[in-house]
């Protein structure tokens, strides 16, 4: 599993080069999953929308394989499966509270200077996100990951 430029790594790995995403997306907005999504019950907890972190400009390539999971208004590839078990994640669903400030405090010319794309919090916005849920949902498709890949190994 590879987060943002994690996920961009797999897929250039596989032979997929990453491009730009059409917008930018630095905060907490919905992803909607595919039909693909849907019917994969690793992301079953997750229902027709959920809301995780941004902080991006790109995103990871497809390759002949890969299935888009699920997208976003900003960015049209938010999860992708590559291949059994090979995930890229160009979403953050890790984000909490430290973890934002630490991303603001390194970060003021991409919040500042583009204070008119509608896919960019401001800082206020960025601290008051509930990271909690993302956070849970990101564990529970860990866990189920974890666990079907023991029960295809002991087969």
């Amino acid at each position: 599993m590879g987060v943002c430029l994690g996920a961009q790594l797999i897929g250039e790995a596989l032979g997929a080069k990453y491009e730009h995403s059409p917008e930018k997306e630095i905060g907490c907005f919905p992803i909607t999953f595919t039909d693909e999504g849907k019917s994969k019950e690793m992301f079953s907890h997750f229902g027709t929308t959920s809301v995780v972190g941004h902080w991006h400009i790109d995103m990871p390539g497809l390759t002949n394989r890969s299935k888009v999971i699920a997208y976003s208004e900003g960015c049209p590839r938010q999860i992708v499966e590559y291949q059994e078990f090979v995930y890229g994640f160009q979403c953050h669903m890790e984000f909490n509270p430290e973890l934002i400030n630490l991303l603001m405090k390194h970060s003021e010319p991409e919040l500042f200077d583009d204070k008119n794309n509608r896919f960019i919090q401001l800082p206020a916005q960025l601290r008051n996100n509930d990271y909690v849920t993302m956070n849970k949902n990101l564990f529970t498709f860990l866990d189920k990951w974890m666990n079907r890949y023991l029960q295809k190994k002991s087969q």
